[in-house]
């Protein structure tokens, strides 16, 4: 497999972005990460960790405290460099040859546990300012949207739920619903993998539900990657569930399978 190619930023900006034109990220093998090892001060946060995650694919990740989940992430993301291994977005593009930057232009986005957004902003603005745009050349906030940009976030709104909140401030709306605006402003980037470190924890019942419908209505279109400890959202969304347990592939497969896995029932499920 080859590296990437990245051009050169107009303008001297810096970071560069990431020659996709061609990559296909609509079939097969999306994120691949092979024997990826990673060490801090001598404990192995990561030991030889090998996963695939397909085109599409809503893959659950569960697991101990400690067990590499947020480190995997790092490794994905840029955040973090391997001691060892190999990981790769689609076939071609090689992760750890990219700054968490040009990751994220490269079409992989990550929500952490506490939601980022923009207390003092409107919903509306919110997705506006997080649209996947030129930003050399994107005209300043608030000044006149396209019909197409306009519709895009009507869609949005509608689709994480916060169709009734456009004009609210982002700072009043619930945990879960800064949850689900979060979630909008990644999808106005157009990812084609998400990965989501448990988006649930703190919601109400009802929100948790609702999370579920909206993550399941994503598979297919983007690949997720759902890190939760919240088993009974997992039950209601896993297709597949991968167990991380010291840092490394305990076991893999459908929910029923993994829950009745001796060996999950012992480091993970029966505490």
């Amino acid at each position: 497999m080859s590296a990437p190619a990245i051009m050169a930023s107009e303008g001297g900006a810096g970071i560069g972005r990431i020659a996709t034109a061609g990559l296909d990220l609509t079939h097969g093998t999306v994120l691949y990460l092979d024997d990826i090892t990673v060490s801090f001060d001598g404990f192995k946060a990561l030991n030889k960790l090998s996963l695939n995650i397909d085109a599409g694919e809503l893959r659950c990740v569960i697991g101990p405290n400690g067990a590499g989940k947020t480190t995997m992430m790092d490794v994905i993301t840029g955040k973090t460099r391997p001691d060892a291994g190999s990981a790769f977005f689609g076939q071609t593009i090689d992760l750890s040859r990219l700054s968490e930057a040009q990751i994220a232009q490269a079409g992989i986005g990550r929500k952490f546990q506490k939601p980022t957004i923009f207390e003092h902003h409107t919903v509306f603005e919110n997705l506006e300012l997080s649209m996947k745009a030129d930003k050399r050349v994107r005209r300043t906030l608030f000044a006149s949207l396209s019909s197409e940009e306009r519709d895009r976030i009507a869609e949005m709104l509608e689709r994480i739920r916060l169709a009734t909140d456009a004009s609210r401030l982002a700072g009043l709306l619930s945990h879960g619903q800064k949850q689900w605006l979060e979630i909008g402003m990644l999808l106005m980037q157009e990812p084609q993998l998400l990965l989501l470190d448990e988006p649930v924890a703190g919601m109400s019942d009802d929100e948790t539900e609702r999370t579920a419908e909206l993550f399941l209505s994503l598979a297919g279109k983007h690949s997720l990657v759902v890190v939760e400890h919240d088993m009974a959202f997992v039950e209601k969304i896993a297709r597949k569930v991968t167990v991380l347990h010291e840092g490394r592939v305990l076991a893999e497969g459908p929910m029923q399978q993994v829950q009745s896995d001796p060996r999950v029932v012992e480091v993970y499920l029966g505490r």
